[in-house]
């Protein structure tokens, strides 16, 4: 499958009567994309709806949900998270009725077979694989979020849903903006058929960019803002001129601040070189703003509500910190009786001790000062309240980390960027286009503001010219995340067969990229291979054919090349053959390099790689070397021994001068004229290959023509232009297929494994219980299951064995060794991790990449869990906070969950049923249907 060369072209379709009954709902009119993506739905078409956040592209949705309920269809309603999903049900459910709307998020069932239910997108996906009977008369899927297909650990999901529904089914597929949009529409339009592409970039709301410089704020750009642009179409044509107000600014720091902004330096090197300009009397102007102060500003300015974003979870808190110590209020007593009943409400079910280990007092505290954290280590009821507290216009500032770009509608009227720098997990790196574009999409309320505003904070060695460009560009494309997994293949091999299986797979979006890429290496080939005619016609002779002659002598140095490389080999392997024969006291020669002559062998230099020998000698010029096989292009020729002292010690002078004199001594009483290594002959059979291509080339009637050189230099372009069309086609190969390559690798591990028959057709009975089991170690975990890994663990120690297998620790969350609880936990981790290991072997020898290593960071907090410990001392034992410790126990209580059901009736699913009773307490339980 290929992408095609042009994105297609969408003829008008008119709005029916069903958008006019719709429409006439709204207190507003609604803009042209949105009524033009109405009309495809109520024309019959799937549609990509592609606009910026806060354009109001859910409201093609909803259409579609009206659509189904006046049709006598069904409709799914499918978001990425569960509190999207939570947020979509009661507003549906609000305008359609709570008997016609209902709620499916994997453990929470309201009303599952109504007309229009909203549901995570792996609710869709598991119901697709089981065959469910609650698919049966559906019309419409809406994919909120779909641009979520990128995520690296969920986006195969969107995909496997796209390609897995009914040909009946219409899907409206809702996204941010791409930059790659047509790119996305096309593969949707070749793999569902009849797909309109709507694309909107224009925003409901004009977005200023300002830099925030001390006390003051200036416009980023000296005339308007390319994001301040309402009208239709592209922005991308207007000027963006940096103010140069900010350009003399930073001229203006440089003079103090010498520093390189490319090569970030230390905090104390940076204040060391502001310290000396201080005590010359240069002190540089102060342009770094102080959060509390940047807080003061935006109130001062009526900026507020804003989302200030820092890439940190610790810096996020510690800025709340700070505003409380400031002092600052943003809030009316009206208001912070609000905010007080909504922090109240968040802790309901909580205990005294709990509240005080989630830091409960300072949180509310700051939530009645319109003060707020938003990141992932915070609780999920906890950032619940903060999100309700600023959709109402309560809270006025939040701190928060880039994953409040994503989800959750909390726009804002401005939008704060502490730093344009961001740590990816490895390193600290710039923040793109498309990272900047997201995060400010959220500045400006449709409906409440005229406009939004994007704040960027001055920083040290800052660069006016880098933070417009991220302003003005709009580069955000979509790239799938989509590859096959073990539980992928089995589900997908018992609904439709090996074969369909692995023709749905060549048409994920994956692939359509991948082929999109052969393409581009298609038109290298064809344009090269167009260059390759024109050189052979130009290297033309009148005497003969001069490609047949060019090719004559194109094989015969390959011959020769081909023979000298294998002579050097095999000198190669002569020379490292020879010097791991050597001992202490050979007198050896060296045949090349600097130390090119005789030398006494004083350590044979054999380590672990015995292929990478370095012997330490001394050399008749009295220096102790440490010598490679750079040295011996031959092997080395043992001429006579010596004796070197047992306790040589080369950092001895005198033992150096010792052993000189004995070397010299030994060297004028043998034969140093001793036969040096004569290489091998070149093969007979390439030999004779080669005199009969030079006897023909000398016959062939161009040997002779006068321009003969001049013919074969553009005969040697020719023939080197063919080899990198061999290349591209290599290349073009290894791209073409590779989705359903993989497939065919991982069904062919299924088969040796017995998840699949011996043919790798039919699905066996261990195939269904792995495809019960959605885990990243999905195939371990089955696994174990068939091991008996679990069979004698109690609830607990079940439970803290199966957390290694969907724990991942962050950077610099393992501060202490991590152990297993028991003894019984400890042997069955040894277990989990021979079958892990055995894996592992297995996917290499199929050139598949290994599954990440359990992790048992977790192991020892799960089973104390279990086991009725404080919240307060486990969130201190593990150096957690409590959103994590939250989000990790309710992954671990999935997995389990998944391990009952595929293990089927007996001891195991009991236990594991009774660990899952156990785990869900306190803020576990409370936080059960949120998310994080």
């Amino acid at each position: 499958m290929t992408a095609p060369e042009r994105p297609p072209q969408e003829s008008p379709v008119e709005p029916g009567p069903l958008f006019a009954t719709f429409a006439s709902a709204y207190p507003f009119g609604l803009d042209p994309y949105q009524r033009d993506a109405c009309a495809h739905v109520e024309a019959g078409q799937g549609v990509l709806v592609a606009a910026p956040t806060g354009a109001g592209k859910t409201v093609v949705g909803e259409f579609a949900v009206f659509c189904a309920l006046a049709t006598g269809r069904k409709c799914f309603y499918t978001t990425p998270i569960k509190a999207l999903s939570n947020q979509k049900y009661h507003d549906l459910a609000e305008r359609h009725g709570t008997d016609r709307v209902g709620l499916l998020t994997g453990d929470t069932s309201i009303n599952s077979e109504a007309p229009v239910v909203v549901m995570t997108t792996e609710v869709l996906r598991n119901m697709i694989y089981a065959g469910s009977a609650t698919l049966a008369n559906l019309g419409y899927v809406v994919m909120d979020e779909v641009h979520y297909l990128a995520d690296r650990f969920r986006g195969a999901v969107w995909e496997e849903v796209i390609i897995g529904l009914a040909p009946s089914v219409q899907v409206v597929s809702l996204s941010a903006t791409v930059s790659n949009a047509e790119e996305f529409g096309a593969w949707l339009d070749e793999v569902r058929g009849g797909v309109a592409i709507v694309v909107s970039e224009r925003r409901p709301v004009p977005l200023f960019q300002h830099v925030m410089a001390g006390r003051r704020i200036h416009d980023l750009f000296a005339d308007e803002a390319p994001t301040a642009f309402t009208g239709e179409g592209s922005a991308a044509t207007l000027r963006a001129d940096v103010n140069p107000e900010l350009t003399r600014l930073a001229k203006e720091e440089s003079r103090f601040v010498r520093d390189d902004s490319r090569r970030q330096r230390g905090r104390g090197q940076r204040d060391r070189i502001e310290r000396n300009a201080a005590g010359r009397g240069q002190r540089g102007p102060q342009l770094v703003p102080r959060r509390d102060g940047a807080v003061e500003k935006l109130e001062a300015e009526g900026l507020l509500p804003a989302i200030y974003f820092i890439f940190s979870r610790a810096g996020c808190d510690q800025a709340v910190e700070q505003l409380l110590r400031s002092g600052i209020r943003l809030t009316s007593g009206q208001e912070r009786a609000q905010l007080t009943a909504l922090a109240d409400a968040a802790a309901e079910g909580l205990g005294r001790d709990d509240l005080a280990a989630l830091g409960f007092s300072t949180f509310k505290e700051a939530l009645q000062r319109g003060v707020a954290a938003h990141h992932a280590g915070m609780l999920p009821a906890f950032k619940e309240c903060v999100e309700e507290g600023f959709v109402r216009g309560l809270v006025k500032v939040v701190f928060a980390t880039e994953t409040l770009a994503l989800g959750i509608n909390m726009p804002a009227r401005s939008v704060v960027l502490e730093k344009l720098v961001k740590f990816n997990g490895e390193a600290h790196v710039d923040i793109t286009p498309g990272e900047y574009t997201q995060l400010t999409g959220r500045a400006g309320r449709r409906g409440i503001d005229v406009e939004g505003h994007a704040v960027v904070l001055w920083h040290r060695n800052m660069d006016p010219r880098q933070v417009a460009g991220l302003a003005s560009r709009r580069t955000y494309p979509l790239r799938s995340s989509f590859s096959p997994t073990y539980n992928m293949a089995v589900n997908m091999v018992a609904r439709v067969g090996r074969q369909k299986a692995r023709g749905l797979l060549e048409q994920s979006f994956a692939q359509f990229q991948s082929d999109a890429g052969v393409v581009g290496l298609a038109r290298a080939i064809a344009r090269k291979t167009e260059a390759v005619g024109a050189l052979w016609a130009d290297a033309a002779c009148e005497q003969g054919d001069f490609e047949e002659y060019a090719r004559i002598r194109a094989e015969i140095a390959a011959l020769e090349a081909a023979a000298a490389r294998s002579r050097k080999s095999d000198r190669r392997a002569e020379a490292i053959s020879a010097l791991l024969a050597v001992q202490p006291g050979d007198i050896i020669s060296v045949p090349a390099g600097r130390h090119e002559g005789w030398a006494v062998v004083i350590d044979p230099g054999v380590g672990r790689d015995r292929n990478q020998p370095a012997p330490v000698v001394m050399t008749e010029q009295r220096q102790v070397k440490k010598l490679s096989l750079t040295d011996f292009p031959s092997p080395p020729v043992v001429a006579a021994r010596m004796r070197v002292p047992k306790h040589f010690d080369a950092r001895q002078a005198k033992d150096r001068r010792n052993l000189a004199a004995a070397f010299h001594s030994r060297l004028a009483t043998i034969d140093t004229s001793v036969e040096r290594y004569q290489p091998a002959a070149r093969d007979a059979q390439v030999s004779a290959e080669v005199a009969r291509l030079r006897d023909t080339m000398r016959d062939h009637p161009c040997h002779d023509c006068p321009d003969r050189e001049a013919h074969a230099r553009t005969a040697e372009k020719a023939l080197r232009t063919e080899r990198d069309i061999a290349d591209l086609r290599r290349q073009s190969e290894r791209r073409t297929n590779t989705i359903a390559t993989r497939f065919d690798k991982i069904c062919t591990v299924l088969a040796a494994l017995g998840y699949l028959s011996e043919d790798a057709e039919t699905v066996t009975d261990a195939g269904r219980l792995l495809a019960r089991i959605y885990s990243e170690l999905d195939l371990v975990a089955a696994e174990c299951i068939r091991a008996g890994v679990f069979d004698e663990l109690t609830a607990p120690e079940l439970a803290a064995v199966i957390s290694a297998l969907t724990y991942e620790a962050r950077g610099g969350d393992q501060r202490r060794p991590a152990r297993m609880p028991t003894r019984s936990a400890e042997i069955a981790q040894t277990m989990v991790r021979r079958i892990w290991r055995e894996v592992s072997l297995m996917e290499r020898d199929h050139r598949l990449d290994n599954g990440r290593e359990p992790d048992i960071g977790f192991a020892e907090a799960t089973y104390l869990w279990a086991g009725g410990a404080a919240l307060g001392d486990l969130l201190e034992a593990t150096e957690l906070t409590a959103g994590d410790f939250v989000r990790w126990m309710r992954m671990v209580i999935d997995l389990v969950g998944q391990v009952a059901d595929a293990a089927g009736p007996g001891p195991v699913r009991d236990r594991a049923r009774e660990a899952i009773r156990m785990l869900r307490r306190g803020v576990v339980d409370a936080a059960w249907n949120e998310d994080d």
